[in-house]
């Protein structure tokens, strides 16, 4: 099974000075969910390289036992600092694949033509696709049939209510449920920072960081019945 995995090349958190990035714990999380699962992972951003992480996602209160982990494995640090670039990578050489958020893919990802192509041709031939936290924000431009892929479909991602909640409401370029909302899409969430995940057909959706860890394990279990 062959997995991608896209990462945002974007560091500025708008006008404010700050940076940002993708969220480590919606990269470590998914990362040893598929590596566990002997999956042949390759990751990828619009840049190339080294993805820029956003360093509040590593702050004392954010550890969880997925970046631990990440942070004593040589190998999987090796393979993030060489993500390939987006522009390189075929959805013909994969299964499916999986989008970490963070704030970082709602400016870079959202409008790349290169992420907007890759997620319909996925989805176009029929394989799962998914997203995490800011991530389902990347579906904006995605079409399916001539009409916004997310048209219909039961979908969830960041909230409103946690976007206020980390005070970023007026700094995001667009807010993932009202866009989602706005593209027809029957969007759904739990209490804020609880793990959330929608499931419907071959759309993989994430609320928050919480839920990276089920998030992948969805997907697996969609990959998996497409096998079987």
């Amino acid at each position: 099974m062959k997995i991608l995995m896209v990462l945002t090349s974007h560091d500025q958190l708008g006008n404010t000075g700050r940076k940002t990035g993708f969220w480590l714990e919606e990269f470590a999380a998914p990362y040893y969910v598929f590596m566990d699962a002997g999956v042949e992972l390759t990751l990828a951003s619009p840049k190339g390289g080294q993805p820029p992480l956003d360093p509040k996602s590593d702050l004392a209160e954010n550890q969880t036992p997925a970046m631990t982990r990440f942070k004593q494995d040589e190998k999987a640090k090796k393979a993030l600092s060489q993500t390939t670039k987006l522009s390189d990578v075929k959805a013909e050489d994969f299964d499916t694949v999986f989008y970490p958020g963070g704030h970082g893919p709602m400016w870079d990802l959202a409008e790349s033509r290169d992420s907007i192509k890759l997620l319909e041709t996925f989805y176009n031939s029929g394989k799962p696709i998914a997203l995490v936290c800011h991530s389902p924000g990347v579906l904006r431009h995605v079409t399916y049939k001539g009409e916004p892929l997310v048209k219909d479909k039961r979908v969830t991602g960041f909230s409103n209510s946690e976007e206020a909640a980390v005070q970023l409401t007026k700094v995001v370029p667009f807010l993932v449920e009202d866009e989602l909302k706005r593209l027809g899409a029957y969007f759904e969430k739990a209490p804020d920072w609880q793990s959330f995940v929608i499931v419907d057909g071959c759309l993989i959706t994430g609320q928050n960081p919480a839920s990276s860890t089920a998030a992948a394990q969805a997907l697996l279990k969609v990959l998996s019945n497409q096998k079987s």
